[in-house]
């Protein structure tokens, strides 16, 4: 076996583990909603979020400690952008209306907003000095306090809303299912979910060490590697939950853990700096690199965008937004691979 169709197979093997897993994250994560009383959104941007993105937290560190930075930065934000398309995707489960009129909630649109937030500060650290503190560059230190400040802001604005989404008849409201897992005792979802969870993680160094192995055995770079096939094996986790999450009716839970993993994955950047050895890795960062991130930051607007004006019918029912991401998110891939 050569050692490129060795490289392959493991690529292959460690999505198919990832795709398992997270169809049944997502009804443990619909439960797990329902039963801790936090909702859909919050729960699935923040518990969904750490448990898809630890694959990727894995590959991004990995990369990052093998000196490939390239490899490390466009594999985080790149799977910023082919999550953020998965929106879309899950769109086309959902034959009834458009997903982002129908699980339009304050929650989803700020962390859709805190996303933003984290990209522009990501992009913007490539342009300061290239300094260190300690062993990351500050940019770091502000995107982890700014996620934090963010979801106090979140979870706060949750509790006392001063703004709500117009109920229409297409619109499903977040309600807990008193019939979620009734049999099973809390300690029993949360354990079963952290391990899956981790199941879905354990392949994220396999992942990395493939894709090393598949820039050396072929004339693919570092970035388009790292952007478009780890960037969507690392979207496969968010993917999945949410047209699992669609299928079950959870929509909020759909959107969210994708905004929410996306968050996440901005995070993973900052994994990186704290193991590449190399100096700031928003530094090491390529001009396609940070074309992706303008491209994610371009993405997310558009989500944001379509959760707020609501398009009941749009192509193919999912909404002008779903056609804009299929759109940039194509145009991304084309031109990082000319």
């Amino acid at each position: 076996m050569t050692p490129l169709l060795a490289a392959i197979l493991v690529f292959a093997g460690a999505s198919a583990v990832t795709v398992l897993g997270s169809v049944r994250l997502a009804g443990l994560g619909d439960a797990l909603a329902d039963r801790t009383g936090w909702g859909e959104a919050i729960f699935g941007a923040v518990f969904f979020g750490v448990f898809t993105s630890l694959s990727g937290i894995v590959m991004t560190a990995v990369a990052a400690a093998d000196n490939s930075a390239e490899l490390a930065y466009s594999n985080a934000i790149g799977g910023v952008a082919a999550q953020t398309f998965a929106i879309a995707v899950a769109d086309l489960f959902y034959r009834r209306s458009n997903l982002e009129h129908a699980a339009a909630s304050l929650a989803n649109m700020l962390f859709g907003c805190l996303l933003i937030a984290l990209l522009a500060i990501t992009l913007m650290g490539s342009f300061l000095p290239a300094v260190l503190l300690g062993p990351v560059h500050p940019t770091t230190l502000v995107i982890v306090a700014v996620y934090g400040l963010g979801l106090v802001l979140i979870r706060r604005s949750a509790a006392r809303p001063m703004w709500r989404a117009v109920r229409t008849e297409q619109t499903r409201v977040d309600t807990p299912d008193e019939n979620s897992a009734p049999r099973r005792r809390l300690r029993g979802l949360w354990a079963e979910f952290a391990a899956i969870g981790l199941v879905v993680g354990a392949g994220g160094a396999a992942v990395t060490r493939a894709a090393e192995q598949i820039v050396a055995e072929t004339t693919l770079s570092e970035g388009f590697v790292g952007a478009v096939l780890m960037g969507l094996v690392n979207a496969l986790p968010e993917t999945v939950i949410a047209i699992a999450a669609v299928r079950r009716k959870a929509l909020t839970l759909a959107i969210a853990a994708i905004l929410g993993g996306n968050t996440l994955d901005v995070l993973n950047v900052a994994v990186g700096d704290l193991f590449y050895a190399g100096g700031s890795i928003y530094h090491a960062a390529t001009p396609d690199s940070l074309f992706l991130t303008v491209a994610s930051i371009l993405m997310t607007v558009i989500v944001v965008a379509g959760l707020l004006v609501r398009q009941n019918r749009g192509p193919a029912r999912v909404g002008f937004e779903g056609v804009g991401l299929g759109i940039a998110y194509g145009a991304t891939v084309l031109v990082l691979a000319l």
